[in-house]
């Protein structure tokens, strides 16, 4: 009895020590000061649709694979430079929800 009592105490005892040993913070490279990581930033990077290939828009936009940016590639050098971003949306595959998703990232020049 005596061993189950002291096993009911110390269990949650060790479950917290566990859990706050988790929530410590990491030294190391990711542990840096905000002012540093906020000079690093220079503002929201844009993608040129008339420019970027296709390993880039797959990389830099949500919800396009390999397979929509070759697509958007091909249309863009079948049809010439994109005159707006809207213009995506002649590409079979992506659709308003995409375009919205992607928006922000997107630049015609």
């Amino acid at each position: 009895m005596r061993n189950t009592v002291l096993s009911y105490l110390l269990l949650p005892l060790f479950a917290g020590l566990a859990f706050s040993v988790n929530a410590a913070p990491a030294e190391g490279p990711m542990t840096q000061p905000v002012a540093a990581m906020s000079q690093k930033s220079t503002g929201p990077a844009f993608v040129n649709l008339n420019q970027a290939d296709a390993a880039t828009l797959q990389k830099e936009l949500t919800g396009i694979g390999k397979a929509k940016a070759e697509a958007i590639v091909a249309y863009r050098e079948a049809n010439g430079p994109f005159a707006t971003v809207d213009e995506l949306l002649e590409i079979k595959g992506i659709g308003n929800a995409l375009l919205e998703r992607n928006r922000d990232k997107l630049s015609v020049e």
